[in-house]
């Protein structure tokens, strides 16, 4: 149900306000574009800065306008375990397909913390939960044999890797299976990612194009010599523009693609702010070189 080419969604603000309209038409851009899979509310979508009620909304309106065509994965996590079950329940409540739940920041919790904070919110709820290890953000890693525990859990179904560590795919496949979904949160690694074992990416450069995304996934899985030289054109294709999206801190720079290609305004929540000029030429030439502008 999760694979392939999943957007983690930019939320469009307006005069520092969620702006519904621009997002309600992101969401149908993306159903238009070959997009597989929504991910709102997630650290693409400034979730730190969200208001719980603002949080609840966009993944309303996800799950509303996106009306079954794709399937809806909430960013619910939280350092509160309280708070993040309150987020998933609701996420399960307005009918979203499943959850990403990221691994508690700042709090530091350990092995048995992570799985006892994940086991909580499993029993509370009733959808499939994907792991967002990303430790760059949070400061803390999931181990593989902390995942496995959890994989014993009725609703953990996979994991975000946002470790940058390509051993982890071979070492989780080889403890975990193939049933167990793995998808990369790095855009950059995809293509070896997938190589490895992993079925697809939540993605930062989808927002901005869904189509050559969704194309280089669907080949990036298939193993004959013609399909393995398409996916290394258009991985060469993507790269600089992977590149550009993290010059400086996401999503500043994906929101500011996005107001060059007319989906929404580059305005971002401090403490974010708008991308430096500098880094607009990286963007704008990035852009350029994959025929986007």
């Amino acid at each position: 149900m999760f694979k392939g080419s999943n957007v983690a969604l930019v939320t469009p603000f307006k005069n520092n306000k969620l702006d519904e309209e621009t997002y309600i038409k992101l969401i149908h851009f993306h159903i238009e574009n070959g997009t597989n899979g929504l991910v709102p509310a997630g650290t693409t979508g400034e979730s730190p800065t969200l208001s719980h009620d603002e949080h609840e909304k966009v993944i309303d309106l996800c799950v509303k306008e996106s009306n079954g065509k794709l399937p809806v994965f909430a960013g619910t996590g939280s350092n509160s375990t309280e708070e993040a079950i309150s987020l998933t329940t609701h996420a399960e409540k307005i009918g979203a397909d499943g959850a990403l739940i990221v691994t508690p920041y700042y709090n530091k919790p350990t092995q048995e913390g992570l799985y006892q904070h994940y086991k909580a919110i499993n029993d509370k709820c009733g959808i499939p939960i994907i792991i967002y290890n990303i430790p760059g953000r949070s400061v803390i890693d999931m181990s593989v044999e902390t995942m496995a525990r959890l994989f014993e859990l009725k609703n953990i179904i996979g994991v975000k890797d946002a470790t940058g560590d390509l051993s982890r795919v071979n070492k989780t496949l080889e403890k975990l299976g193939k049933e167990f979904i793995q998808l990369t949160g790095n855009d950059d690694n995809a293509l070896e990612f997938n190589r490895r074992g992993g079925t697809g990416a939540i993605s930062v450069t989808a927002n901005i194009a869904p189509k050559l995304c969704s194309d280089f996934q669907k080949i990036s899985v298939l193993n004959d010599d013609k399909s393995k030289k398409e996916a290394e054109k258009l991985n060469n294709i993507l790269q600089p523009i992977h590149y550009a999206m993290f010059v400086e801190s996401n999503p500043s720079p994906v929101k500011y693609a996005a107001k060059l290609l007319n989906l929404c305004d580059d305005d971002v929540r401090l403490p974010l702010v708008k991308v430096t000029n500098k880094t607009k030429d990286i963007i704008k030439n990035a852009l350029e070189s994959s025929n986007l502008i």
